[in-house]
């Protein structure tokens, strides 16, 4: 049925014998996490156990789900919280030496000069996905003097434009006076100035990963 039996990891395999039947192999004593759990306890239960693969499992002992560390490491990506942003406003108080103010409020995609060249097709996927299920965070912009500098949420943004969605909520820290920002000789540098001067990367299509997928 949907009942977890064991698990089995691949150091399991390599030290087993080629014709032993799997469940003489696999570990029977599992570690499990509930649905509910939180993410940063499962993530504690994968870094003390030494796993890489956590199974989820109901109250009725039914298999749910597998988190992985690369869950919960993609968890973690282009999050943006409270201390992130207070983090961003500390520093770029200590480095200009300005007093800043701290908005929330909707910025236009188009308004918007990125300060990273590229995004990943992968993870883009992934922020699209929460953008329709309304799980996607604020953006983290930098309004100096009236340029608005993306700093954090490249690929909420341009997942927003992939969808046709004009505007998005965006904490917005506005230095009281103009500042020469970093990011601002960057996003020169690359030659950014709107979000569609952003290049998605996808390796997925490098050709030697096309070759072990068709293998497989």
């Amino acid at each position: 049925g949907r009942t977890v039996e064991g698990f089995v990891a691949a150091g399991d395999l390599l030290l087993a014998e080629d014709d032993a039947p799997v469940f003489t192999v696999m570990t029977e004593d599992l570690i499990v996490a509930h649905p509910d759990m939180k993410v940063t306890d499962a993530a504690r239960v994968i870094l003390r156990s030494g796993i890489q693969r956590l199974p989820v499992v109901d109250d009725a002992d039914n298999l749910v789900g597998i988190i992985s560390n690369t869950d919960v490491v993609r968890s973690q990506i282009e999050r943006a919280t409270p201390g992130k942003v207070g983090k961003l406003m500390r520093t770029l108080s200590q480095i200009h030496g300005v007093d800043l103010d701290e908005e929330r409020r909707e910025v236009a995609i188009a308004d918007l000069t990125p300060t990273q060249a590229r995004v990943y097709a992968d993870e883009l996927e992934g922020r699209q996905y929460e953008l329709e299920h309304g799980l996607a965070e604020p953006l983290v912009v930098i309004d100096n003097d009236g340029t608005l500098y993306l700093a954090d949420g490249h690929h909420r943004a341009m997942a927003a434009r992939e969808a046709g969605i004009e505007s998005m909520d965006a904490y917005v820290i506005v230095p009281r006076t103009p500042v020469d920002l970093g990011m601002a000789k960057t996003a020169e540098k690359e030659g950014l100035r709107v979000v569609d001067d952003i290049e998605i990367v996808d390796y997925a299509r490098h050709p030697l990963v096309e070759t072990t997928k068709r293998l497989q």
